[in-house]
């Protein structure tokens, strides 16, 4: 309701005919609380990614920030500019009062199908990957935010192999108010220890994720047993992560520390921000361009 009173308050923009703006429309993605099309716009002749949110998930989820200016996800993915951040180019409302973005649209794979394949093409790019997801996180917390979901399932990768962050739902402004205790949101298996326990956040809840997703792209594997309710991982994550190089025995020994680092469980013990592991990845690439993961012919196992 925050976003709706800004909205016409300031003489907004009139709320869109999605239908008739956009009749060609083809589903291709589904999230929490969005659905995401391939569509036509009549307007440019342009093919795009239309997303259009559920307005009751939406309104649940803006309740949480109840009295705070928490931006809506249209205003902080259009501010975004990154090669490794996808392009938004409008946001509005439906006649539905539904939020929508209008995004580039990607030839590209999910990150989480990339894993489960583990191509030798994307096998031989781990490093760049890793390297272009942390820009594009680093990018996004100098504009003053924290991602608070970052995963698989929020990522993609083009066919031109470029590394594209798609998702800022879940995404809050980097000040006291919104680092207070108590708004347990994400995606479980990438939360991190001081999140799920209802503690004070920053940018370091980031970190964690961001070591995560490096890991599970190297092993196929998350750094815990995976469990199914934040209780259950809360149990897990109190004792060590298993060592990366059980499941990728052949990853940089520099490398595999740079990510074990990340997911240190109290955050004074964490690598401090993303940029940092983007720096410390950058210098093993430097070093070492070829260096690589286990072999793609080679399945971890737990």
């Amino acid at each position: 309701m925050n976003f709706l009173r800004r909205l016409f308050s300031a003489g907004g923009p009139k709320k869109v005919d999605i239908e008739q703006r956009f009749p060609q429309r083809k589903p291709i993605g589904q999230g929490t609380m969005s659905q995401v099309y391939k569509a036509v716009d009549t307007q440019t002749g342009q093919t795009v990614a239309l997303k259009i949110l559920d307005k009751e998930k939406t309104l649940r989820h803006e309740q949480r920030f109840a009295g705070l200016k928490r931006p809506c996800e249209g205003e902080i993915a259009i501010s975004m500019s990154h090669p490794n951040i996808v392009r938004t180019l409008e946001h509005g409302l439906t006649r539905n009062e539904e939020q929508f973005l209008v995004m580039e649209f990607l030839d590209a794979i999910g990150l989480a199908s990339l894993i489960a394949s583990r191509t030798p093409q994307f096998t031989g790019n781990l490093l760049k990957y890793c390297i272009q997801l942390g820009e594009a996180t680093a990018y996004a917390h100098a504009q003053g935010y924290i991602l608070r979901d970052l995963c698989p399932r929020n990522i993609v990768i083009t066919r031109s192999n470029v590394l594209k962050l798609l998702d800022f739902g879940l995404a809050v402004p980097d000040t006291p108010e919104f680092r207070r205790p108590g708004n347990r949101t994400g995606t479980a298996m990438y939360m991190a220890p001081e999140l799920i326990k209802r503690q004070p956040t920053d940018q370091r809840i980031d970190v964690f994720s961001y070591a995560v997703t490096c890991y599970e792209m190297y092993t196929r594997q998350f750094p815990w047993q995976s469990a199914q309710s934040l209780e259950a991982i809360l149990q897990h994550i109190n004792s060590p992560p298993r060592e990366i190089r059980q499941f990728a025995p052949e990853i940089s020994p520099a490398v595999a520390e740079i990510i074990m680092q990340g997911l240190e469980r109290d955050p004074r013990d964490r690598t401090q921000t993303v940029k940092e592991m983007v720096q410390a990845f950058q210098a093993v690439a430097a070093q070492s361009p070829a260096a690589r993961p286990a072999s793609a012919s080679r399945r971890p196992t737990s």
